[in-house]
């Protein structure tokens, strides 16, 4: 877990702080980006994620309605934070301290809900039988390839009308979050606080999330649905990734 905890920090610092050093937006490239990431957590969530939940024990109607609530608090969540997780850059969100605290409060929701995929899932039912846990490699590089590009998209936010000091500090707390949902949800799974049904809506309702971010991300791609080649070709190379670790790693 101390590994994962790295790998979640540093990640979404390192891409955080690229907005210093290259201060030239390319959205283009930056599109591509959200557009590949956005492609392996869709595929992740399908192969691996939603046939884990449906497949311990829980009423499978109940189960829906879990992945359904996710998709709607994700969606009140964007209401707060302007889609930043999902690449939008308004730079009007930071204009003042109560654009910031909300927009803080909603990345940081978000993003502490998500780690907690990276738990302890063999708990996820009692007695469940489970094919693989939520820790594994797939999922945890889908949380990674999102975090980037949602802190690149924060720290241009940020920095738009903050110091540099305080997006650093900012940055630095919403770094921050996804290992916090991890090891929060481990230590209450481990002292028998939260039950296996408990930790189950949980993950639906994480789930509900990712694939409201996901499916965003595909349609903002492309607003006015022309074809694109070169999205055509990340999407299916990002799903081919996400085979490739689900089922040969």
């Amino acid at each position: 877990m101390g590994l994962n905890f790295l790998l979640l920090f540093l990640t979404a610092m390192a891409a955080g702080l690229l907005v210093f050093f290259a201060p030239v937006f390319r959205e283009r490239y930056f599109k591509l980006v959200l557009v590949f990431a956005g492609s392996y957590l869709f595929s992740v969530t399908i192969l691996h994620i939603l046939p884990e939940l449906f497949s311990n024990g829980f009423p499978k109607a109940q189960m829906g309605l879990y992945i359904l609530l996710g998709f709607l608090l994700q969606q009140l969540l964007e209401f707060w934070s302007s889609g930043v997780e999902h690449g939008h850059i308004h730079k009007h969100a930071s204009e003042t301290s109560k654009g910031v605290l909300t927009l803080m409060l909603g990345l940081f929701i978000h993003a502490f809900l998500e780690g907690t995929l990276l738990s302890h899932g063999s708990v996820i039912s009692e007695g469940g039988n489970m094919d693989h846990a939520h820790s594994g490699k797939s999922v945890l590089l889908g949380i990674i390839m999102h975090k980037g590009p949602a802190a690149f998209a924060l720290a241009a936010v940020l920095s738009s009308s903050l110091s540099k000091k305080w997006t650093i500090i900012l940055l630095t707390i919403f770094a921050l979050a996804s290992p916090l949902g991890m090891f929060s949800s481990a230590w209450f799974i481990g002292n028998g606080l939260l039950s296996g049904e408990g930790i189950g809506i949980l993950y639906g309702l994480v789930t509900g999330g990712f694939l409201h971010i996901s499916t965003t991300i595909f349609f903002e791609s492309s607003p006015h649905h022309k074809f694109q080649l070169n999205k055509l070709i990340v999407t299916f190379v990002a799903a081919g990734l996400a085979l490739i670790s689900e089922y040969l790693i």
